[in-house]
Parts: structure tokens; C-alpha cells; sequence
């Protein structure tokens, strides 16, 4: 009931422009996990973590960093169920889009899975409510076609080495869907290891996908 009252009171009272800055993620990054480098560095380079490690997951991009009023609204859209933020994390995502991937063709939007319990206590699944806003807004239809086959403890909550062990076999495709040779784009909020959005990839590929990226809101 409380998301249908918040998303009500959102087209009568549409939220104002969350107050600035946004702080962009910028050049130079790396060319896989998009990590910031601090130092100059000529062309596409890779950092430590991706030069040793085996991704599933092509690239993945955003528009911004999470960080100041990007990372709190992103927390209140997720934790608060504020879901008139909605429309400003889609717009956020759609910066991404237009700068990273517009010029691509994209068969499928696929949002990472949240698992059913908690979906139902959340009352939404946020990646899925930002991918189809963008979806709408860029001509791309977005398609659930992951589900979440076991409960995991939330990523937030654990270091990085737990988070790559947290997401196995937890993951599968959603009944019905084929990736058979598609060029897939994964959407969720944020970004931060890569563990969440690689283990959906590698799910992805093992069954035909051509090609999988992913487009966050922010950056971790």
C-alpha cells in the first residue's frame, strides 16, 4: 500500500531536483569495472582487480559516482521506499546510457534479481523499477530474466573475497527466457565489486548470451 501511496503523491507532488553536485565519474577509469584512477593514464588500461581476474561481464558503466546526494538518494529510493525518487535514478541511468552504450544495439534491459522474500518486504525490486523507466524513456525492453534461486546475506554487509563466494549457484534464469545469442545490458543501482553484476553475466553466457554489460545508476 505505502508504494502505491508514495508513487500516487509523486505524480501529484513530483519530488524537486535533488540538490547538487552530482559528481560524474570521469576519465580516467578502468576500462572494465570502471574504478576511478587518481593518476593520468593514456588509453584503456585495467586495474589490479580486473587484470587478475576472470570476468564473465564485458564493461560496465555509469554516469556518476556514489557518492553525496547521488548516493542518498539512492539509499531512500532502496531502504525508505521513497519511489517518487524513481524518475531521478532513471534520468541518472539514462545519462549513463546516452553517454556509454546509445550508439550499441541492445536486444534486452535486464535487471539483477531481487530474491522473492526480499521483494515482497521491500515492495519492489529497485533495479527493476529504474530499467523500466529507462526502458520506456530509450525504446529497449526490459526483460526480468534472472531469478534469484537461493536467499543470500545482502552484498552491503560483506567484504569483497565473501562476496564472490555469496552469489554462487544463487542465480539462474528466469523461466521462459533465452539469451541465445542476444547482446544483453544488466541495470541495478549501484556498482561497487563487480560480483553481483558478473555472477549475473556469467549466468547469462553460459547460456548463449553473445554479449553482456551492465549500466548502474552510480559508481561505488
Amino acid at each position: 500500500m505505502r508504494l502505491w501511496v508514495e508513487a500516487v503523491r509523486g505524480l501529484i507532488f513530483p519530488v524537486g531536483r535533488p540538490p547538487r553536485p552530482w559528481v560524474r565519474l570521469v576519465a580516467p577509469f578502468c576500462a572494465r569495472c570502471a574504478e576511478p584512477f587518481a593518476r593520468h593514464a593514456p588509453g584503456d588500461f585495467f586495474c589490479r582487480n580486473c587484470a587478475g581476474r576472470r570476468w564473465a561481464l564485458e564493461r560496465v558503466r555509469a554516469a556518476y559516482r556514489a557518492v553525496g546526494t547521488v548516493r542518498e538518494v539512492i539509499l531512500r529510493f532502496k531502504y525508505e521506499r521513497e519511489y517518487s525518487l524513481r524518475p531521478w535514478l532513471g534520468r541518472w541511468m539514462r545519462d549513463g546510457f546516452q553517454q556509454y552504450y546509445a550508439e550499441e544495439r541492445w536486444d534486452a534491459l535486464v535487471p539483477v534479481p531481487l530474491f522473492r522474500a526480499r521483494r515482497r518486504e521491500r515492495g519492489f525490486n529497485q533495479s527493476a523499477e529504474i530499467a523500466d523507466w529507462l526502458g520506456k524513456e530509450v525504446g529497449i525492453r526490459v526483460e526480468e530474466g534472472l531469478v534469484r534461486v537461493k536467499e543470500t546475506p545482502p552484498q552491503a554487509r560483506l567484504r569483497r573475497s565473501e562476496r564472490l563466494r555469496n552469489l554462487r549457484g544463487a542465480l539462474a534464469l528466469a523461466p521462459g527466457f533465452d539469451p541465445k545469442g542476444r547482446r544483453l545490458l544488466l541495470c541495478d543501482d549501484v556498482f561497487t565489486t563487480g560480483a553481483t553484476a558478473d555472477a549475473c553475466a556469467r549466468v547469462l553466457k553460459q547460456k548463449g548470451a553473445v554479449e553482456v554489460a551492465a549500466l548502474t545508476v552510480a559508481r561505488g
